[in-house]
């Protein structure tokens, strides 16, 4: 019973956490789609403003996404 347990609350962080990744590759391409400049571009040139913007993208969506997966684990 105990191993059960832990296997699965080891599936459900493992699979939060690929969701997680996914997340933020979609939140990254719906802000290179939503500005009206290429954000690779920007960030090859070194853009610390386009830098800081996708840094607050992946930090939102990957603590959103991991109190989620936290709250579920417990």
């Amino acid at each position: 019973m105990e191993f059960t347990v832990i296997a699965i609350n080891f599936l459900y962080a493992a699979l939060g956490g690929v969701m997680t990744l996914i997340f933020m590759y979609a939140g990254y391409r719906l802000f290179d789609k939503a500005t009206h400049f290429d954000t690779a571009k920007q960030l090859a040139e070194g853009n610390q403003a386009v830098g800081l913007v996708v840094l607050g993208i992946f930090l939102g969506v990957g603590v959103a996404i991991g109190l989620v997966i936290g709250m579920g684990l417990n």
